[in-house]
């Protein structure tokens, strides 16, 4: 296993251990609301705080970009200087956490020239585990992983993600939602995007899209996605960039091409 993806899948496991450590124990009593609806728990702050001693430990010179870190998303990456970017999301899905929903896990993943490059993704409630390094195809608890057949967006299933943080976006998200259910076999909403992702590249889900994402919640499903045989893009087409914005997948590019359509439309008829 190369080093890079070796230190990926020990941050998240270190991180998924306090997951375990505190589930049932951590409730949304126990949290502080960094805006509405977004939470931040002891469990988050552990769990990035070991994730980042094993990234530390084996690669002091890399740089880290990390969700429950003291500044924003845009001053993290402004001193991006070309290094190899870590990109921890400590506990993805906050909420379901402190609900004791069991949709919760730890992703990290690593960027090198401006590319993820390894990943790995971990939940501490279902003991599941997925990996990808580039070149080196997706795992998940050890078995290689595909997306799923190629299939028109009728008979697909769909994840998403609501944009509860922008409130001014929900309208137009809404005519979105509409347009999808109306167009595809279902749609499913589980509230963590980045074991959305981990669906999409094992085949559970057959596309997916999100108004509103940062980059700790897609880094290690990017590689996951595009090592299985997926498609991750902007709404545009364009490569997915480290910067937070919307995101659009599927299992094939005809298939993102009627998803694309289909938002569109919304858009259009909205």
């Amino acid at each position: 296993m190369n080093p890079l993806l070796r230190t990926a899948r020990e941050a998240a496991e270190a991180a998924a251990r306090i997951h375990r450590r505190d589930a049932g124990r951590i409730v949304l009593s126990g949290a502080t609301t960094k805006a509405r609806a977004d939470y931040v728990s002891k469990t988050d702050l552990d769990a990035q705080a070991a994730a980042l001693a094993i990234i530390q430990a084996n690669h002091p010179d890399h740089l880290i970009l990390a969700e429950e870190s003291d500044e924003p998303v845009e001053a993290q990456l402004a001193r991006w200087d070309g290094r190899p970017l870590w990109i921890v999301d400590p506990l993805d899905g906050t909420a379901n956490f402190l609900h004791e929903h069991p949709q919760y896990c730890a992703s990290v993943g690593v960027a090198v020239e401006g590319r993820p490059v390894a990943g790995a993704v971990v939940s501490g409630s279902t003991g599941e585990r997925w990996w990808a390094s580039e070149g080196e195809g997706a795992w998940k608890n050890g078995r290689r992983i595909r997306v799923s057949t190629e299939r028109p967006l009728l008979e697909a299933l769909v994840g998403t993600g609501f944009p509860f943080k922008l409130l001014e976006v929900m309208p137009r998200y809404l005519g979105q939602l509409d347009r999808v259910l109306r167009s595809a076999s279902g749609v499913r909403r589980a509230g963590s995007a980045a074991l959305d992702l981990c669906y999409l590249a094992q085949g559970s889900l057959d596309a997916f899209w999100e108004e509103i994402l940062m980059p700790w919640d897609f880094a290690a499903g990017l590689v996951l996605v595009r090592e299985a045989g997926g498609i991750l893009a902007r709404p545009d087409g364009s490569e997915l960039e480290i910067a937070p914005g919307a995101v659009r997948g599927a299992n094939s590019h005809s298939l993102l091409e009627e998803l694309r359509r289909a938002l569109e439309d919304a858009r259009e008829h909205g």
